[in-house]
Order: structure tokens, then C-alpha cells, then sequence
């Protein structure tokens, strides 16, 4: 079962914690489909298992049963959209999910070894203990015998196996650059209408790794003491793309500290931010001793209040699906592709899915 349990009563969403402080994750109620009732949908404007505006008969359905059949159905409704992306089945659940976004996107990223899943792992122990149902998609290196996962990041993310509310996924970069996996996307649309929040791990990410930006709703760049002055954040074009910057290992002391004058140094260096528009902070965290994880909580969900007002979510993530079509349709079928894709002659608000297998099918692909 995929239980949606309702988060901490009484808690605040900003620091990630329930009535009382962190709490054990809610126990999944078997007399009802799905493990509870579900919890309301944490994106303002968001529906649960098929919204109202633009859904289709049976989307709700669709992901209803899903969640009823729990974490093995949705492994293998992840291995049906690698297998045959453009089955009719795939592209139905796809359209459902598409239509119903719920969870905040949450993109972690920075070098390798900067702690990325060690901090996730601490985030997910707060937000479960608040009763928030995660999911977590982890990009790791590929091995270069069978193309598939390292599985690096999902062995250091120390989780219960047994736990209906967290769902881990472990995907292989193969020859992407970009720092995700050509998957990753796909999944994260699916796993968006069923969890609260979708974490998207990356691969350990140099100067110019930036597809996350394409896939979150909201970018934490992970950086540690000794990462360098602020002009050497600045050579990284990464630096552009975080709402959030995270120096981690800050229980280093005068080093963390130093790590974090620099980036706001390097941010400044970018220019200040206009009026209205979000101001990147840059946090201090330690998650082997919880220092920072309140701030860091509060500072993601002052972010996605940030994009849920004046329709910059939706907006975000309309963009986010084009640019991935437009990906998508270049990898298939080249340049050309992209300029035949113009017209496609689909409804506007169809899913990139629909509209990728659509053109495909013109194309004789």
C-alpha cells in the first residue's frame, strides 16, 4: 500500500515537524485502500488522484489503483514506462499523474562526496516523523560492465523497508551529462501524484550539470568547506540555478562559516534579485547532528509558497514539461524533429508524453 497519511496535527509545515515535535510516521490504517485516507494535497490549487480542471473520466481511477496496490505496483509501473513508454497504458497513467500534481519537488545536488544523501536521509526522518509521505529518486553513476546503478546513494540512505509512506528509487545516469537519468522526469511525474514531497538526488555534479532546474520545483545545491572563494563559485554555472544553497558538514566550524560568506559573496556577484523575486539563502547544516534541518525545512516551504503565488508553480512546471518534449523529441529525431514539433496540432495542456508518442506515430517512429 501507498498511504497518504495526514501529516502532524497541529505541526507547521515550515519546520517539518507535528504536534510536539518529530513524531513516529503514522501507521498505515489496512482496513482502508491505500493505507489511509489520503492527506489534502500539500500544492495550493493541487487535487489528489485526479483534479478537477482538465481531468478525464477514469484519470482518479487510474491512480487510485495504483496506490492501492502499494510500492510493487509502482515498481512496476516504473518499469513499464523504461520498457514501453509509448504503450497506451503507459501514456494513460502518465496523463493521469500529469494532471494531478501534488507533491513539492524537492531537486538536491552538489559534488560528489558534499553529503548529499546523507542530508536527504536526515530530511526524510523529519519530514515521515510529520507524517509526510516521501519519495525519493536517486540518480547514481552507471556501472560501465552492465549500464545500470552504482546504487552508492541508495545504501547510504538509511531507511525502513517496511515503511508504506517512503518510496526510494535508485536510476542510472548511462551517457547523460546532465546529472539525472533519462527516466528521471517521467518519474517524477508519476510520483508527484502520489507523495507529498518527490526528492531528485543527482549523480556528483561539476560546473555545468544543470538538467535538475528541469525536473524540481525547488534546487538545493549542496557545498562544503574548503569549496572554494567566491569567484570559483562563480566559473560554476551551477551556481545560477539553486533557490537554496546548503553548506553541509557545517559542524567543521570556522570553515562552514567561511564556505558560507563566499557563497553569499558569489550570489551577490550575480546580482541582486529584483523586486518580488526570490532571494537565494545560504544555510548552514549538519545532519549528523540536526543543526540547520528546521531552517533548511522552513526555507523550502517558504519557497514553494513563494512559487504558488501568482501562478509561478504552474507556470514553472508548464515550461519544465515543454523543455522536456522538446529534449525528448531532439533525441529521437534530431533537429528536424524539433522544428516538425512546432505545429503538433495537440491540445495545448496535453502531457509531454501524449504529445511526444503522438509525433512519433506521424513520424513512423
Amino acid at each position: 500500500m501507498i498511504p497518504c497519511p495526514q501529516r502532524g496535527e497541529g505541526g507547521d509545515p515550515r519546520s517539518g515537524e507535528g504536534k510536539g515535535g518529530p513524531t513516529r510516521p503514522a501507521s498505515p490504517d489496512k482496513n482502508l485502500i491505500g493505507g489511509a485516507s489520503p492527506s489534502p494535497c500539500p500544492i495550493p490549487g493541487g487535487e489528489r488522484g485526479g483534479g478537477a480542471e482538465g481531468a478525464r473520466a477514469g484519470e482518479g481511477e487510474l491512480l487510485a489503483s495504483l496506490r492501492a496496490g502499494g510500492k510493487p505496483a509502482l515498481a512496476a509501473a516504473l518499469a513499464r514506462i523504461e520498457e514501453a513508454p509509448d504503450a497506451p497504458a503507459t501514456l494513460d497513467l502518465l496523463d493521469a499523474a500529469f494532471v494531478a500534481p501534488c507533491a513539492h519537488v524537492i531537486g538536491v545536488t552538489g559534488p560528489p562526496g558534499v553529503g548529499k544523501s546523507t542530508l536527504i536521509g536526515a530530511l526524510i526522518q523529519r519530514w515521515r516523523g510529520a507524517g509526510r509521505t516521501v519519495a525519493v529518486i536517486a540518480v547514481d553513476p552507471s556501472s560501465r560492465l552492465s549500464g545500470g546503478a552504482l546504487l552508492g546513494d541508495r545504501m547510504r540512505l538509511r531507511t525502513d523497508p517496511a515503511d508504506g509512506g517512503l518510496f526510494v528509487r535508485s536510476m542510472a545516469a548511462r551517457d547523460r551529462l546532465g546529472g539525472l537519468s533519462a527516466l528521471t522526469f517521467a518519474a517524477m511525474v508519476l510520483m508527484r501524484a502520489l507523495y507529498d514531497i518527490v526528492v531528485i538526488e543527482t549523480v556528483g555534479v561539476g560546473q555545468s550539470e544543470t538538467e535538475i532546474v528541469g525536473a524540481a520545483d525547488t534546487v538545493l545545491l549542496c557545498i562544503q568547506p574548503g569549496a572554494g572563494d567566491s569567484l570559483q563559485f562563480m566559473k560554476a554555472g551551477i551556481v545560477e540555478i539553486p533557490h537554496i544553497m546548503v553548506v553541509t558538514k557545517s559542524d567543521v566550524g570556522d570553515a562552514a562559516e567561511r564556505a558560507r560568506i563566499d557563497a553569499v559573496a558569489a550570489l551577490r556577484l550575480g546580482g541582486r534579485p529584483g523586486p518580488g523575486a526570490w532571494a537565494t539563502p545560504v544555510l548552514r547544516v549538519a545532519a549528523a547532528t540536526g543543526e540547520g534541518l528546521a531552517q533548511l525545512v522552513a526555507a523550502a516551504a517558504d519557497h514553494l509558497a513563494w512559487l504558488a503565488a501568482e501562478d509561478r508553480l504552474a507556470a514553472a512546471r508548464r515550461r519544465q514539461a515543454e523543455d522536456w518534449f522538446l529534449e525528448a523529441v531532439r533525441e529521437r529525431f534530431g533537429r528536424e524533429g524539433v522544428r516538425r514539433a512546432a505545429p503538433s496540432g495537440e491540445a495545448a495542456d496535453a502531457s509531454p508524453f501524449r504529445r511526444l508518442a503522438a509525433l512519433s506515430r506521424r513520424s513512423g517512429g
